[in-house]
């Protein structure tokens, strides 16, 4: 990983990038954040030494959570601690406060209820599944709280595979087992599953996450939604892989967003950029680890536009895809300016997945994707798996550069898929061929061979090894 220098500011962050030809462009400069002063410290009443005990499940820590954000002046912290074997709160929805940052000390777990009822929007709307749009709460949200922040070496925990309870008693349904139920099957379309998401950021302008450790979320971890600045520093996501939808951070319609130094593995994808209602740019993405998980996603939302992404210095390690941008016409637009930089790729079944026809449910809206001016430069890639550049049709096409990309195994391990698209080669190396249907090929790729992975491959924290 490249050192960086740092500039201390309470609560926010500039990212100032070594300088190496790759230009950052997330526009704020950003350094890594300060924990801000503490305002108020709230003492753990439960002990969980493997989870929250059943008789501990109706003793909320909300109340006194909220009072404590909501008492907190701007600029300082709301820090959580443990008190003697007392270390885990439980708690159902709460709200961040402009200003005010939430603080997890090192040993202390903040759980979310497995109460459905604690977070409905109305009654009989969170926890189960139907076709209506978003029943559940958030657990935590901050909502046009500018300058606020979770931070700590502490753990939030939102319990994704623990039994729901229902009348203050063990259902047999845990919240995962709920993404399941709403799979379609056998050509059957894809229900809703009544879950919360973990933490939900909207109109929150310089939000800051911090060294914390978010597990099991019955949903999507974090969500950044029409937010100017945010940044997400030394964040650890870890929560099985067959846990479905449980994307870990989804930038959308947002811009200035600098995701770094980073250990996110989980269900869904690692990274995923939406440009649905809004655009997303701006946005630099570096020295970060991804483990299992759906990779470093741009879509399947693209209508509104996603732009000037930067994603250096990055390895994938067992991702189901690693490189992926995913659309298709009933909600594509223009995915251009996007450059992957010094990417390391292994045992991936789709190293690289370009796609403009994704899980397309046949509407006519005429939404059509179109990737332009993507380049893929420094990018090693190890263990097989499917290549594929998927453009819709001769006018709706893909455009990448390959400039310095480099299979470490025969390119008779992988399957290569490659329609209505452009590749431009060099003035890297590149060690395979390249041709399909409607597409062409041209430039010219260099000699020589990159750097080597090794380095970049590293275990999970607190891991000897890459566990699932």
């Amino acid at each position: 990983m490249k050192l960086l220098a740092t500039i201390a500011v309470f609560g926010m962050a500039a990212v100032t990038f070594a300088a190496e030809g790759l230009a950052a462009q997330d526009m704020r400069r950003v350094t890594e954040p300060v924990v801000p002063p503490v305002c108020q410290t709230l003492k753990a009443e439960l002990m969980a030494p493997g989870g929250i005990a059943a008789v501990d499940e109706q003793r909320l820590d909300t109340a006194r959570l909220q009072k404590g954000l909501d008492g907190c002046a701007p600029g300082h912290a709301l820090e959580l601690a443990s008190d003697g074997e007392h270390n885990a709160f439980l708690s159902g929805p709460i709200e961040l406060r402009t200003g005010v940052t939430l603080l997890v000390d090192k040993g202390v777990t903040l759980y979310g209820s497995r109460d459905p009822k604690v977070y409905e929007k109305s009654p009989g709307s969170c926890g189960v599944v139907n076709d209506e749009k978003a029943g559940c709460r958030t657990l935590i949200v901050a909502d046009h709280a500018d300058d606020a922040g979770i931070m700590g070496d502490g753990v939030i925990d939102g319990r994704g595979g623990a039994k729901l309870l229902v009348d203050g008693k063990d259902s047999s349904k845990t919240w995962w087992d709920l993404a399941e139920d709403a799979r379609g099957h056998n050509g059957q379309k894809d229900r809703r599953q009544q879950v919360p998401r973990l933490i939900e950021m909207n109109a929150s302008n310089n939000f800051t996450i911090y060294r914390i450790t978010l597990k099991n979320s019955a949903n999507f971890h974090v969500v950044y939604h029409h937010g100017d600045g945010f940044t997400v520093w030394g964040l650890k996501i870890d929560t099985p892989r067959k846990a479905r939808n449980t994307d870990g951070v989804d930038p959308s319609a947002s811009k200035n967003i600098t995701i770094t130094h980073s250990y996110i593995r989980d269900g869904d994808d690692n990274i995923a950029i939406k440009g649905g209602d809004g655009p997303v740019t701006n946005m630099t993405v570096s020295h970060n680890h991804f483990y299992w998980g759906h990779g470093m996603s741009i879509g399947s939302e693209t209508n509104a536009g996603v732009s000037a992404i930067r994603v250096t210095d990055l390895s994938l390690d067992g991702d189901d895809d690693a490189i992926r941008i995913k659309s298709n016409p009933s909600r594509g637009g223009l995915v251009h300016d996007v450059v992957y930089d010094d990417v390391c790729i292994r045992n991936s079944k789709a190293p690289v997945f370009l796609d403009t026809n994704y899980n397309y449910p046949g509407k006519a809206t005429n939404l059509f994707p179109v990737y332009e001016e993507i380049t893929l430069r420094n990018v090693r890639i190890a263990g097989g798996g499917r290549f594929q550049l998927n453009g819709y049709d001769h006018t709706h096409r893909i455009g990448v550069r390959f400039d310095g990309v480099e299979l470490e195994d025969p390119p008779g391990d992988y399957k290569f898929v490659v329609n209505h698209t452009d590749v431009t080669l060099g003035p890297g190396p590149v060690n395979f061929p390249l041709s399909g249907t409607d597409s062409t090929v041209s430039g010219k790729a260099g000699k020589g061979k990159l750097a080597g992975c090794a380095a970049m491959f590293v275990a999970f924290p607190g891991e000897a090894g890459n566990r699932e």
